[in-house]
């Protein structure tokens, strides 16, 4: 939850950290681990061209939010470090990371917030998962605004069980959901990066498309949830959705919410990487569901995040206003979002 005051100006939802006793990441991580090579971060063996203290350093990140223009900036694991395995180490490292998190927020005065995470695991007894009591704890400390989730978990997104479960107990909570993409190898996308520039757009369209099309987003019409990097793909496959969803009995049997008028209920960050991809973002999903994203200190990065927001989205107040309704803030004992609407 979030009931001190933040810092004035933009909010930068979509920034990572991870503290650097935690680079061996969790059990079963795909890559890994991270080390320090000369000052550079590596996963593995691959460079991530980006300075170690980047990533973990409380510091670093401060400078760089005064040269960015950013206010408030908010904190959430680098999708590698997700746990997406239960058992005990599993555990042991979302409840280090949260920990560590919650401090460093604690210190930040206003100018840091957080989302933590959660063990992850595709099994089917929910009832024993750690997911709730991890939830709960989240709820519980100050400054953390709610978890970050990978938008696919052993081949199933949204309409799968593990990830619904998640959705459903931070629905519960009040707790906001950031869903960033895992960056998912196929063999067609093993050069030029097309893991990134083509995998993490599709992750985040099936993702969204998942969530309407099989109607969790119409079950759980308290969730705030964020879909990164413009929604990826999703914007300019709405249209398709649409027509599918108009033709064929398969693609509306599980809601009644046309994609175009559920699209408009998701909050998207601004990493589109170019001024006409953010205006069709804005026209599809609505000025107030827009919030201003960096993806610092990654390559793929916008690397003036408050500007570009600022000049080519819906401007200062209204980016702030949507960060702050999305993250849940409360100002007095209230929530300054707005109620959320009846299904």
């Amino acid at each position: 939850m979030i009931t001190a005051p933040l810092a004035d100006g933009v909010i930068d939802v979509h920034a990572h950290w991870l503290p650097r006793d935690l680079f061996d990441l969790p059990p079963g991580a795909p890559y890994g681990p991270m080390h320090d090579r000369e000052g550079q971060l590596y996963l593995g063996d691959l460079p991530l061209s980006i300075a170690t203290e980047a990533m973990s350093d409380e510091a670093a990140i401060i400078d760089d939010m005064d040269r960015a223009g950013v206010g408030v900036r908010v904190l959430s694991a680098p999708p590698f470090a997700f746990p997406l395995r239960g058992g005990d180490g599993a555990d042991r490292y979302a409840a280090e990371f949260n920990q560590a998190l919650a401090k460093l927020v604690a210190r930040g005065n206003g100018r840091l917030a957080g989302l933590g995470i959660v063990s992850l695991d595709a099994g089917p007894d929910f009832a024993a998962s750690s997911v709730p009591r991890q939830l709960d704890h989240l709820a519980a400390v100050e400054g953390i605004a709610g978890v970050a989730i990978p938008p696919v978990v052993e081949g199933r997104s949204f309409d799968g069980a593990a990830l619904r479960h998640v959705l459903t107990e931070a629905a519960r909570r009040d707790l906001a959901v950031l869903v960033h993409p895992m960056q998912i190898g196929r063999p067609e996308w093993a050069q030029f990066y097309l893991v990134n520039l083509i995998g993490n757009p599709v992750e985040t369209a099936t993702a969204i498309a998942t969530l309407i099309l099989g109607g969790l987003q119409e079950e759980l019409p308290a969730l705030r949830i964020c879909f990164l990097h413009g929604g990826g793909c999703a914007p300019g496959l709405l249209g398709r959705w649409t027509h599918g969803w108009q033709m064929r009995a398969d693609v509306r049997s599980h809601t009644t919410r046309p994609p175009a008028e559920a699209f408009r209920r998701l909050y998207f960050d601004t990493i589109t990487h170019g001024v006409p991809q953010l205006e069709l973002l804005k026209e599809l999903a609505g000025e107030d569901k827009i919030v201003c994203g960096s993806d610092y200190p990654f390559d793929m990065a916008e690397g003036d995040p408050a500007r570009f927001a600022v000049e080519h989205g819906p401007g200062e107040e209204s980016l702030v206003r949507a960060a702050r309704a999305f993250l849940g803030v409360r100002a007095g004992g209230a929530f300054d979002a707005d109620p959320p609407e009846s299904p």
